[in-house]
Parts: structure tokens; C-alpha cells; sequence
């Protein structure tokens, strides 16, 4: 898309729902990529042929990725989780928030990741991460990118991060640009795809933040991009269904919660993300203390939805729907990892429920686009977690007006064409941009091999 065509990211991540929910419905250089977290990924609308190539997933995660790149006062670690912590501090800085306009004292610590060649030359990119960030510490992440005419890109601010909103408040950058390409919120985009320009290669910085004089650190498990180049497309080729499966997934709405903690973008109507997030976390069995959950209201039902909109929130943005946040945030529960990509069919999302993992996808649509939904939106996330015999989509929606009437079927041809498509055109006619099979993706630390398997052939282990 170009950036004329590019929607902004708040519009498309805010999942607000222009029409009323439907009150009853059916039960998303210095080096190279070398080892097994580098990957690509595609889709294919007949399995028997050879799969497009249109993402490219690069993810550090082991011992061996810590130890490469270069270095100023961190150390990698082994153990189950290999990570990156603080050995030293490298400098002081002061950091001015501008969410609260303190100045304050940090020490710090980088590291600098090799140049990863994308096999996909990229128009996107979205950078996500997995840590630990104790009281008094907090991460930013960097990606400074080369373009296929040689040059190359500033250092981009990916994220500034920390699991609570104590010491600084987590925010994206806004105003990055060099005239031919653009941070929107979370995502790296080329301003004109139709240009030919392309980013060829890229390198990922961490700046790990600790309060002056003390040992605490940062700890950093994974770090990768997800660099694509999805054609432009309104529709897409059908699909045939393979698989026949629900999984047992939570169902929270985020309807009931309208009008709570309005201070995260205006209470849950607008919770479609940290909902959906909460509902694949609670999957895998991530839980939420008391001691966690007593800054809730007792008397507002599922108060963990609330914790998840906190906990997601992006001050800068002003929404809960920045997709590397979400992913971050499920990865602060023990033995749970999380990325941003894009899947190419719905073939790749019938392996993953096949292997038991469920997807959050992203999509917009006009109302009559999808049968049963009672909703447009400009941009909403729910949890695929199966498939009828039929082929049909079973998600669980938050996007419902109770916890009971969360599970919908959809028809499958209108939701992989909403789901997969790069151009839509809303209800004046309008082009405007949608999602590409953007999806985040939330699995245990050490996964099954059938779901080692999947997540492999996608490029994301």
C-alpha cells in the first residue's frame, strides 16, 4: 500500500465497532540468519503447490543467538530459557517520559543484533519481544533497516516496554520517518510499495534500563521481526478446509466491560485485543493472583480482562491493540512466549488448531460482509479456535454481548477474505487497507513436537 493508502494504525487497531453488536449469534554487516530460528513463511490456496513466499520470521532465542551481534554491557544466560540480561552498565541517560514529563536517572546496557538478510525484501515490518522486566527496570527496542538501493534507515523505535506502568509508561514513537518509510505505531511500512523500494536487510537493538546503583535487570528471552510483503488484494483464493477441530478456549466479552477504567481507551468496548489475549493466555493456564488483580474494582466480573487492558496499554497510541504489546504481555506469564506474523492461509491456521495452538487474528469488514457477526469495523481481533466440518471458522468474538454468546461460527470463504486481504472498500465506497493474515501467536516455552513441527514449518522456532 502506499502511504496515501496506508490506514492509520490507530483507526486500524482500535477495533471500534460502528454498528451494534448483535444481541444473539452462533455458539488473529555482521553476519547471517544461520540455525533454526530463521525462517520464512507463505500461504498457498492449493496445498499441493509450492507455497508464496510473503514473510520472512527472524527471532533470537537461544544461547547461541545472545552470544552473536555486538555487546555493551550485557551477557547472555543459559539455562531452559536462554536470555540477555545486564553484566554491566554501559552508561547513565536521562529518560523524560513524555506521558508524565518526568526526568529521571538510568543506567543502561545494549546489544546489537547481526544483519539478517530478509529472503522476503520487505514493504512491513513488525518487531516483537519476550521479557522480564522487574520494578525499576524497563527495554527499548530498535530496528534500523537497508534498502534495496543500498541505503539504509535510521534507528527506528520499535517499543519502549516495561510489564507495569510504575516506572514508565509503555509507549510506541510517533513522528519517525525518513521519507520513505514510516513507523505507524508498531509497524515499519514503505511509504510507496509501488516504488519497487524495499527493505533488504535488517539489524534489531535492545536497550536494557535499570534505576542507577542498583543490580536489578531486565531479562530478555526472545527478540525478532516479522518483515513481509503481502501483494495487494481484495480477494483472495479459496481454501480447502483439511481440518475439523474446537479447542477449549475461555470466552470473555469485552462488551461488559463498557465504560470500566475509561482511562484505557475508553473502557472495554474497545477491548478486542487484551480480551482476546486474556482468553489464549488463561488456554495455557496462565492464572492472575489475587495480590495482581486487587487494583480491580471487586465488584466488576472478570476482572483479569481489565488487568490485560492495563497491562497492554500504549500510552502514545492510546489503545490497547499495539500487537507487540499484546504479544509481550502474554509472555509475562511463566512458560509462555508470544510473536507477531502473518499467516498465508487459512491452511497455515488449520495446522496450528490442528496441533492445538489457537491463533488472534485481525480483521475488518463492512457488516454484510460477514454473515452473523451484527458488527462492522475498521479493525477488530478475535480468537480462532477451531474449525466445523464444513470448513467453517469457529472464533471466539469479544466483540459479543456476554461471556456466553462469544463463541461464533463464521463461514469460511467470507472470513478468510476478510482476514487475508490487503484492500477493502468500507461503507462509502472508499479503498482502504486491511490486515494481510496478521495474527498473533501465544504457545508454551517447551511446545508438544506436533506443535513443534507447525510452528517450525512457519519459520517461528
Amino acid at each position: 500500500m502506499s502511504r496515501a493508502e496506508q490506514p492509520s494504525r490507530r483507526t486500524l487497531l482500535a477495533a471500534a465497532v460502528v454498528a451494534a453488536v448483535a444481541s444473539s449469534a452462533s455458539p488473529a554487516s555482521a553476519g547471517s540468519t544461520t540455525g533454526r530460528s530463521a525462517a520464512t513463511a507463505g500461504g498457498s490456496a492449493d496445498p499441493g503447490a509450492a507455497a508464496a513466499r510473503h514473510v520472512d520470521n527472524r527471532a533470537w532465542t537461544t544461547y547461541a543467538d545472545w552470544r552473536t551481534g555486538s555487546a555493551e554491557g550485557t551477557r547472555a544466560i543459559g539455562g531452559l530459557r536462554p536470555g540477555l540480561v545486564i553484566a554491566k552498565a554501559a552508561g547513565t541517560t536521562d529518560y523524560t517520559d513524555p506521558h508524565t514529563g518526568d526526568t529521571a536517572p538510568w543506567e543502561y546496557a545494549t546489544w546489537t543484533s547481526p544483519l539478517h538478510r530478509l529472503t522476503v525484501p520487505a514493504t512491513e515490518a513488525v518487531v516483537s519481544w519476550n521479557a522480564r522486566t522487574p520494578d525499576g527496570t524497563w527495554i527499548q527496542a530498535e530496528l534500523q533497516g537497508t534498502y534495496t538501493d543500498g541505503t539504509g534507515t535510521p534507528w527506528y523505535v520499535m517499543g519502549r516496554w516495561a510489564a507495569g506502568d510504575q516506572d514508565i509508561r509503555r509507549t510506541s514513537v510517533d513522528d519517525q520517518s525518513d521519507g520513505r518509510s514510516t513507523v505507524w505505531t508498531d509497524t515499519l511500512a514503505v511509504d510507496d510499495a509501488a516504488s519497487g523500494l524495499r527493505l533488504v536487510s535488517y539489524r534489531l537493538r535492545l536497550t536494557l534500563h535499570r534505576r542507577p546503583g542498583t543490580q536489578l535487570t531486565p531479562t530478555v528471552w526472545r527478540l525478532g521481526a516479522m518483515g513481509s510483503d503481502v501483494p495487494d488484494r481484495f480477494t483472495v483464493p479459496a481454501t480447502t478446509p483439511r481440518t475439523a477441530r474446537e479447542l477449549i478456549v475461555p470466552r470473555y466479552s469485552q462488551e461488559i466491560h463498557k465504560g470500566r477504567y475509561p482511562e484505557y481507551d475508553n473502557g472495554g468496548e474497545a477491548w478486542c485485543s487484551p480480551t482476546s489475549s486474556q482468553m489464549i493466555v488463561e488456554y495455557w493456564g496462565g492464572r492472575l493472583t489475587e495480590e495482581q488483580l486487587a487494583w480491580v474494582d471487586p465488584s466488576y466480573t472478570d476482572p483479569q480482562v481489565c488487568h490485560a487492558a492495563r497491562h497492554t496499554y500504549d500510552h502514545q497510541y492510546a489503545g490497547c491493540g499495539n500487537w507487540p504489546f499484546n504479544a509481550a504481555y502474554a509472555a509475562t506469564f511463566e512458560g509462555l512466549q508470544g510473536v507477531v506474523t502473518r499467516l498465508g492461509s487459512l491452511t497455515d491456521l488449520e495446522a496450528l488448531i490442528a496441533a492445538g495452538i489457537p491463533v488472534i487474528t485481525s480483521q475488518s469488514f463492512r457488516e454484510e460482509e460477514l454473515t452473523g457477526a451484527g458488527y462492522g469495523t475498521a479493525g477488530h481481533l478475535m480468537t480462532v479456535i477451531g474449525f466445523t466440518p464444513d470448513g467453517d471458522v469457529i472464533a471466539n468474538d469479544p466483540a459479543s454481548p456476554d461471556n456466553a454468546s462469544v463463541r461464533r461460527v463464521y463461514r469460511r470463504r467470507e472470513w478468510e477474505n476478510i482476514w487475508l486481504r490487503t484492500k477493502r472498500y468500507d461503507a462509502n465506497g472508499k479503498v482502504r487497507g486491511g490486515t494481510g493474515g496478521i495474527c498473533y501467536i501465544f504457545w508454551p516455552v517447551g511446545p508438544a513436537p506436533r506443535q513443534q513441527r507447525v510452528l517450525r514449518s512457519l519459520g517461528l522456532t
